[in-house]
This record gives structure tokens, C-alpha cells and sequence, in this order.
């Protein structure tokens, strides 16, 4: 999400009226009854002042005035409070509910990753482990309480990656929230040990510059015996990788907090040795935006580090979701990040939020989360090309260019949060298939083959959690792995569902061994499908 979850970075108060209470420490929001004729109260009008990590907070700055957003239509007439609505070719299969220390509404569900028959889900107070084995029955094999904030997870052999971005008093599962302006606060991310998934162990901590909002990983080069490292992808011939490379993403810098000073123009990549991941440390913090990045032009947030990032590490390839810039980079040097490509959508981005990849590299969907996933911009007033997908074509030369925007083509209420948020491709060979969450938008798997012409396919939504306040709630992150479709809900808990359909024939025969959808992996484009 576009807040990072570190309220203990609150230095300044937060002056804002009844109708955008959300963006103060305060996770939910009183709605005016949407009959009065006046419009409400501008929440962004007047002297205020706040932290830019408050959600939606960011939004009030010159260029992204989200008053707008809280005029939305009257919906009342769509689906009820906990109602349920799919296209015909989806099977709602199986919910597992939140449960023990995760239960409670501020502990949000967030990302997804998969190992064989496990799925990794992250929560802002640690990660569950489910089996996945029977999708119509997932089972809880672990639940290990973590407090941290964000919960980002990303899996790899023996290893899951969390991310934190809260301050703490110290890196340990038991510490408590401190404040940022303390310089020995804690704040990045957790390695954990799953080689036993039922007692996963808690091995190594490393602090990042800003925390960590999310991360993405790599495998570094793979090394013959008696050979050195060198550059590449990892898939040298009869090679092991020795170490995971994992890139961090943050922002929002402060010069009030010592470890997280202006202008934040970095990621932090993070060497992770496979056999001593105990040893894991920062080995690079590559400056990214020599030139500041957007100073916030136009519709545009101001840059100050990235949300976050995707890596292809078969092609050697990483997309950059920066705030106020779209940017494409080389990582055939696993420590040293390049720059290629830079773009901005003054008009209709306000906060580039996430990237993905085509099978081939030949384009990039990137997402738009306006108003930082806490606020209705799935209706008619905002319109369909804010808040939505931007769709680009990347040449062979390198270059990206817009081709279309795509946005869930039904409006939400007042009560709903709803705005892109993550998804993963569909491995349907000779498509470009998507499938991604929308928050209480639900989620929506659409066809970008055509660039210019993104058609939907198939969805699942429910109503609001509620109809007298905009509860945070919703499909975070919505994969397709190993033939279904898992989504991690912020309050109702894990979801899967199947989708029957022609246009997908074949992706159920497409098998991943691991599956972190910020780390894409390649599938056949033609012949038979295997297991990769």
C-alpha cells in the first residue's frame, strides 16, 4: 500500500476533517450520508500538516488533491454489506478466515508467495503458512507472530523474506513500536528458516534505510566448483547459486529521522549467503534518481525512493514502481542496478505503485494506487484511467510507450476502498493474461494481448464490509499458481477460487516448484507446457 504502516514517524499532527479521518492514525472513516446535496468538506483545504507516511496524507500535497475522491456517487443500489457477485466462470472454492493474533481488524493481510504445496501469506503481525495440497480444503500449518508492519513476503529454497517498515524498539518478534526519530530504532527486513514450515526460524534481521515497504529477490549467478562469481542469471550449466540477492524498496524520508534521511533517491540490495543466511547483509544502495526523480509535476507524487520493484532475473531485467516514475533496469550485475529506461504520467499516475512483466518482456503493466489503497476511487467520478493500470509496450530498443489503461469496469461504493493493487500473469502460452487484486474492488483477470485493448475475462467481488464507514478491507494480493487462484483478503482472510474458461486452456498444466510473483519467472510460449 502507498502508507507505510511506520505511524511512529508521525512528527508533525495530522488537521484534517471528519470526512478524511482516515488519513490520521485512525484506520477507518465515518461516510456522510451521500443524500445531502452539498458536497463534503475538502480534506485537504486549510493548514494542515502531517507525515507523508499517514495514508491517503501524501495525496494533499500540490498536485494530488484527492478532495474530489469523497464526492463520489451515490452506489447504494450495488452489492450489500458482505453480498457476493462473480462472472459465471469462476468457482468460489474455499476461505480460511483470519484467525489467533491476526484477527483483529488493524492486523491487515498483505502479500502472497508459493513453495510447492504451501502458500506464504504476510500479515502486519508476522505470516501464516497454508498448505495448499487440496485447493477446495487449504489447511493452517503455522502461524508465527511477528509485529512489524507490511508483512511483504518473498520465499526461496530455505528461506522466506519479510519486510517491515514500522519502527521498532529492536529487530526481535517481541519488540514494540518506537518512534523513528529515535536512531536506534529497528526497521527492515526478517529472514526466516522454513525448512520446517510447521516451526519456522527466526535467522537473521538486516536494517534498511527507510525500512523495507516491500522487497523483491534474485538468485545471484550460479558457480561451477573451484569458480568465482561472475554476472549473469543464475542458470549456468551443471552451477548452485550461493546467494539470494534481495532488493528493497522505501521512501518517504524525513529529516527529523536518522535512518531515513532526504532525499531517499536508493533501493538497498541485500546479500543473502544461501548457506550462512545469517551473514546477510547490505552490500549496495544504488542511487537510482541522480536527478531527484519527479519533483511532482502535474498529477504526479514527488520521488523519494520506490514502492516497489519486479525482477526477471532470467532476462536480466527489473521494473520499478517509483512514486512519480516508471523506470526499467538492467541487473545482469546482481549488485549494481542500471537504470535504462524512465517514465512519468503527469496526467493520470499519481503514485506508481507496482510492475509486471509480460512472458516475453515485451510490455509492463504498471499500477496506479490512488489515494494509497485507503480510499473509493472505483466510480464514476474518478473515471477509468486514474487509480487504474497503465498498459506499455517495451521495444526492442529499450523504450517504453503507453498503450492503454485498464480499470475494473464496476463501480464500488462509498464503504469500499478500491484502487490496482498486485496481480501476476496467467501462464496461458501465446497470451498476455493478468490477474490482480482491486482491494473491496475484489479482483479481475483481463487479456492484454492486444496492448491497446485490455479486455476482462473474469471476477469476484463482494460488498463493503460496510455501509456507515470505509473499513480497510479487500483483496490485497491475487495470484494464479498451479492452476487456481489465491488471494490474500485484508479482513475476511485466504481465498481460493478456480477459473473455468477456454481463453485460460492450458495455464492449469503450467507447473511452478516456487512462485514470488515480484520475481517472475518465464513459461513456454508454444509447445507443451512443463514444469519449471
Amino acid at each position: 500500500m502507498v502508507h507505510s504502516a511506520r505511524q511512529s514517524r508521525v512528527v508533525r499532527t495530522t488537521l484534517l476533517t471528519a470526512t478524511a479521518g482516515l488519513l490520521a492514525a485512525g484506520l477507518t472513516v465515518p461516510i456522510q450520508a451521500s443524500a445531502a446535496p452539498e458536497p463534503p468538506p475538502d480534506p485537504c483545504e486549510g493548514a494542515q500538516t502531517f507525515s507523508e507516511a499517514d495514508r491517503l496524507a501524501g495525496n494533499c500535497l500540490p498536485g494530488n488533491d484527492v478532495a474530489r475522491l469523497f464526492q463520489a456517487p451515490d452506489t447504494s443500489g450495488l452489492l450489500g454489506v458482505d453480498e457476493e457477485a462473480k462472472s459465471d466462470n469462476v468457482r468460489v472454492l474455499a476461505n480460511i478466515p483470519k484467525q489467533g493474533a491476526f484477527a483483529e481488524e488493524s492486523a491487515y493481510n498483505s502479500d502472497l508467495a508459493f513453495q510447492g504445496r504451501y502458500a506464504f501469506a504476510g500479515n502486519y503481525n508476522g505470516f501464516t503458512v497454508y498448505d495448499i495440497a487440496q485447493p477446495t480444503r487449504p489447511k493452517v500449518v503455522s502461524q508465527v507472530v511477528c509485529p512489524g508492519a507490511q508483512g511483504d513476503v518473498s520465499v526461496y529454497g530455505d528461506l522466506l523474506v519479510v519486510s517491515v517498515d514500522a519502527a521498532r524498539s529492536d529487530d526481535s518478534c517481541s519488540s514494540e513500536p518506537d518512534s523513528a526519530t529515535n536512531a536506534d530504532a529497528w526497521e527492515g527486513v526478517r529472514i526466516f528458516d522454513i525448512s520446517n514450515v510447521r516451526k519456522p526460524e527466526y535467522v537473521a534481521a538486516v536494517a534498511t534505510p527507510c525500512g523495507s515497504h516491500t522487497n523483491t529477490i534474485a538468485p545471484g549467478p550460479a558457480v561451477k566448483p573451484g569458480k568465482s562469481e561472475g554476472k549473469g542469471n543464475g542458470k549456468g550449466p551443471k552451477g548452485k547459486v550461493q546467494d539470494l540477492y534481495v532488493y528493497v524498496s522505501s521512501y518517504s524520508p524525513n529529516a527529523a529521522f536518522p535512518n531515513c534521511q532526504p532525499p531517499h533517491d536508493l533501493i538497498s540490495v541485500v546479500k543473502v549467503p544461501l548457506k550462512a543466511p545469517q551473514d546477510a547483509a547490505i552490500v549496495a544502495t544504488p542511487v537510482l534518481f541522480p536527478d531527484g526523480g519527479n519533483p511532482g509535476l502535474g498529477y504526479s507524487r514527488q520521488t523519494s525512493g520506490c514502492h516497489d520493484l519486479t525482477s526477471y532475473p532470467e532476462k536480466d531485467l527489473m521494473a520499478g514502481a517509483c512514486m512519480g516514475d516508471g523506470i526499467v533496469l538492467d541487473i545482469s550485475d546482481r549488485e549494481a542496478p542500471v537504470v535504462t529506461e524512465q517514465v512519468r504520467d503527469e496526467e493520470n499516475f499519481s503514485f506508481w505503485h507496482s510492475a509486471t512483466f509480460n512472458n516475453d518482456a515485451t510490455k509492463i503493466v504498471f499500477t496506479d494506487e490512488l489515494g494509497g489503497g485507503g480510499a473509493p476511487v472505483c466510480n464514476e467520478e474518478t473515471g477509468d484511467t486514474k487509480g487504474a493500470n497503465g498498459i506499455y509496450d517495451l521495444g526492442s530498443d529499450g523504450q517504453l510507450e503507453l498503450k492503454s489503461y485498464y480499470k475494473i469496469p464496476r463501480p464500488q461504493s462509498n464503504t469500499e476502498n478500491c484502487v490496482a493493487h498486485n496481480g501476476s500473469l496467467v501462464p496461458v502460452a501465446g497470451k498476455d493474461i493478468m490477474v490482480q487484486a482491486w482491494y473491496q474492488g475484489g479482483w479481475s483477470m483481463f487479456d492484454f494481448t492486444d496492448s491497446e485493448n485490455p479486455v476482462e475475462i473474469a471476477w469476484h467481488d463482494r460488498g463493503p464490509l460496510s455501509d456507515e464507514r470505509l473499513v480497510l478491507g479487500g483483496a490485497w494480493s491475487t495470484y494464479y499458481y498451479n492452476g487456481h487462484i489465491y488471494s490474500n483478503e485484508i479482513q475476511r482472510g485466504f481465498d481460493v477460487f478456480r477459473v473455468d474458461d477456454r481463453r485460460i486452456a492450458g495455464a492449469e498444466k503450467v507447473r511452478f516448484d516456487e512462485l514470488n510473483p515480484q520475481m517472475q519467472p518465464s513459461y513456454p510460449e508454444k509447445g507443451k507446457p512443463g514444469k519449471r
